[in-house]
């Protein structure tokens, strides 16, 4: 599989004028080779891939790598070492360089290390790698949000008064590693009452008290693979404001995923979900956008395409998405609730399992 992306990659910047690209970005590399450590180069040329890491994970690349030739080099700073590399140093060579995820400072130092290479900006080129997901990885982000899933289950009845978010977050999070999670694929969101008003409220201290939205936000990773998803929950029972904005915010992801179907714009997606908030009176505490793609895991794991209202991206079979709109009241609570979906010809394959209709805990 490896061989056969790194060709993709290869044919497209031929078809960009370009000699090469050059990978930093830890989960393109990851998608294109194999290769999970932290530590790693990627340089594709018309005629070879090589692959460049230090001493710490020679037996590890050496393993892992595929389609690429693997360079263990004697010092850490991979840009530097593209010095050793006489035949990437030519006149009148242009590379590719993903221009939004590499900091000025580092595109210098690549230069100073090529300096007879051209180096352009290449983000057209690499932006949606990955996007589109092969039966394989859909499989493994099924299995992750299967991991997100059963956790969540497992820890609904810790929920009552008196307990901290962290003390639920932490028991969310070892939940999710007995069932095979390597890692949270983001910090755990577990936000109470006035905190779940807070897009992204992390676990704090606060105590849960009776009669307060929770909220939980959280991924698995399951081979490198993430998962994505949100629910909201209440203490006890729930007021008619709550379940009428909790209800509000379910009929929009319901309708946003209706929407979902391969060629539809991703911005028509957010505006569904959009107009049903809108038209209730809550447009402006909806501050954010629908979605985002996942897949390989990355910080932060938000891939393409964007599902959002300025989104130029258009859907296409077996991207994998979230749906994930929103009301946030500050002062009171806020209520999300999010799915990941396969994008197919027809409509959309949601993969989590856990209800979604308001429990009262």
């Amino acid at each position: 599989m490896s061989a056969v992306r790194i060709a993709a990659l290869r044919k497209k910047a031929r078809s960009e004028n370009l000699d090469g690209v050059i990978i930093t970005r830890r989960d393109r590399i990851r998608y294109l080779c194999g290769y999970t450590g932290s530590n790693g180069l990627l340089v594709i040329t018309a005629k070879t891939a090589l692959f460049l890491t230090d001493f710490r994970y020679s037996d590890q690349s050496k393993k892992e790598v595929k389609g690429a030739r693997v360079n263990v080099m004697d010092k850490g700073d991979l840009i530097a070492c593209l010095t050793k590399f006489p035949q990437l140093n030519q006149k009148n060579v242009k590379y590719g360089y993903s221009n939004s995820h590499l900091s000025v400072a580092d595109r210098d130092r690549m230069q100073a290390a090529l300096p007879e290479a051209l180096l352009v900006p290449a983000d057209k080129l690499l932006s949606n790698l990955g996007w589109v997901k092969d039966k394989k990885e859909v499989e493994l982000i099924a299995r992750a949000v299967e991991i997100g899933d059963t956790a969540f289950e497992r820890v609904l009845n810790l929920i009552q008064p008196g307990v901290r978010e962290r003390e639920i977050a932490a028991e969310l999070e070892y939940q999710m590693k007995m069932l095979g999670s390597s890692k949270p694929a983001f910090d755990s969101i577990v936000a109470s009452g006035y905190r779940s008003a807070l897009p992204h409220g992390e676990a704090s201290s606060k105590k849960i008290k009776k009669g307060e939205f929770i909220t939980f936000d959280f991924g698995a990773v399951y081979k490198g693979y993430v998962s994505d998803m949100t629910r909201t929950v209440v203490c006890g029972k729930a007021t008619a404001r709550q379940k009428k904005i909790y209800n509000l915010v379910l009929k929009a992801q319901k309708a946003g995923i209706r929407k979902v179907r391969a060629g539809v714009m991703a911005k028509a997606v957010d505006d569904v979900c959009r107009k049903i908030i809108t038209r209730a009176g809550y447009g402006k505490n909806f501050g954010h956008g629908t979605g985002h793609g996942i897949g390989v895991f990355y910080d932060p794991i938000h891939t393409g395409p964007r599902v959002a209202a300025v989104s130029e991206d258009k859907l296409m079979v077996n991207n994998v998405i979230t749906i994930e709109p929103g009301i946030y009241i500050s002062g009171w609570g806020g209520v999300r609730i999010e799915d990941d979906v396969v994008v197919t010809s027809t409509g959309a394959r949601v993969l989590n399992r856990a209800p979604k209709n308001l429990l009262e805990l």
